[in-house]
């Protein structure tokens, strides 16, 4: 196979006479090499951090919230099973959420959320009989399960005794609510610290008994699939009528995603521009060559070499340099993204650099998930940046004189 003449020159000025590669070349592929294998970590890990997050939202919570106005009352059996018929509805259970104030021993306050729970249905619609981290998962006669952080931050363990004072307390003008006693029958860790630390959980009905009519009333939906949860959405709200309001986990969590999404798109941006610095180095590279091949660049003109054919050497060689440093770099990022957890135990272990304090994440490992849409996206997004680096000394050699460049030969 007959390689084109232009594409022929771009590899031999890459490979000089002395050595294999040029060390101009080797420093500008590396550049590449390091600004596209930071964006393929980069993408992975907050890939792998929101589906992480995604993960323990559907563990502690279901994919459908129904809200009944007035609460639930006695129809709460009823209203579960009109939910399941519903085509793509795997089961429903009623919960009841109010914020609480527990009373340290010390006089300090702490405020969570009590959240009233079916115990025979709970274990459909969550996996938080499953999340114990010690004791039972146990809410019947006045017993509760509490989050890690929470029982951290109280200084509970199993068996140990909470004071609790209900929001109706504060309500009623004309009665005093007397603080109730909670016992601890477990603890659960979701490894999400914004449940670990702020709920506690107990019986649906003395947790309704116990808060006087305070709070939100309605049901857990589990869907066969989290994904289509708005499709069953839209047929609940057709079936159960206006008066109830139905809400998704998406719709509830819209923030966290959200900015988890700016986030990414963020640190792409900033990152790019590593790869830009790198591409000059290209466009430096380039130059040179343009520089000390003057004279055969010269004689190529005057042997009647077109100056579209002279511009397609160098962009060649841009384009060459950049499908190296690329390739390289999406090689050197997987196998990063391979072993990071060996390395970060290695930082932790040998320097003590704390990256993942597991009292905040609570996270082992670091979370990871390469999508080859991103990796597509760098990929693309390098090699035209590559390709426009060659665009100045491209042109700079195509608008070169030959008798100018032989003159002095």
């Amino acid at each position: 196979m007959t390689l084109p003449f232009s594409l022929f020159l771009a590899l031999k000025y890459l490979k000089p006479k002395r050595t294999f590669l040029s060390v101009v070349t080797v420093l500008s592929v590396m550049g590449v090499l390091l600004g596209v294998a930071v964006l393929i970590i980069v993408l992975s890990v907050m890939t792998g951090f929101d589906e992480m997050w995604r993960t323990k939202i559907l563990d502690f919570n279901a994919h459908i919230t129904v809200s009944v106005p007035g609460g639930l009352g006695d129809e709460e059996e009823g209203l579960c099973e009109a939910i399941e018929a519903v085509p793509g509805v795997t089961a429903a259970a009623p919960f009841l959420q109010s914020l609480i104030f527990i009373q340290k021993p010390n006089g300090q306050v702490e405020t969570p959320v009590i959240r009233g729970i079916d115990p025979a249905r709970e274990a459909r619609v969550s996996r938080l009989p499953q999340s114990l981290v010690d004791g039972e998962f146990s809410v019947a006669d006045g017993a509760v399960v509490i989050g890690s952080d929470l029982a951290a931050r109280l200084g509970v363990g199993v068996g140990d005794t909470l004071t609790a004072y209900s929001p109706a307390t504060f309500l009623g003008e004309d009665e005093i609510r007397l603080p109730s006693e909670m016992k601890v029958a477990g603890i659960f860790e979701m490894g999400m610290w914004e449940f670990d630390m702020g709920y506690v959980l107990a019986s649906l009905w003395e947790a309704r008994d116990f808060c006087g009519g305070s709070g939100l009333e309605a049901i857990q939906v589990m869907t066969a699939d989290p994904y289509a949860a708005d499709e069953v959405a839209a047929e609940l709200r057709v079936r159960l009528g206006p008066g109830m309001r139905v809400s998704t986990w998406m719709d509830q969590n819209q923030q966290l995603f959200a900015a988890l999404r700016v986030e990414k798109n963020m640190m792409f941006f900033l990152l790019i521009f590593i790869t830009i610095v790198a591409a000059f180095g290209i466009t430096n590279t380039l130059i040179t060559v343009t520089v000390q091949k003057t004279r055969e660049i010269g004689l190529l003109r005057s042997l009647g070499f077109s100056s579209g054919g002279i511009m397609r050497v160098f962009f060649w060689q841009g384009w060459i340099e950049g499908v190296l440093g690329t390739t390289l770099g999406i090689a050197a990022g997987l196998v990063v993204l391979k072993y990071r957890n060996h390395l970060l135990h290695l930082l932790n272990d040998r320097f003590g650099m704390q990256l993942l304090p597991e009292e905040l994440y609570h996270l082992a490992e670091l979370p990871s998930h390469t999508v080859p849409g991103d990796v597509a996206l760098v990929a693309v997004s390098v090699l035209v940046i590559c390709t426009l680096a060659a665009v100045v000394p491209a042109w700079q050699a195509a608008r070169l004189d030959p008798v100018g460049a032989l003159r002095y030969e």
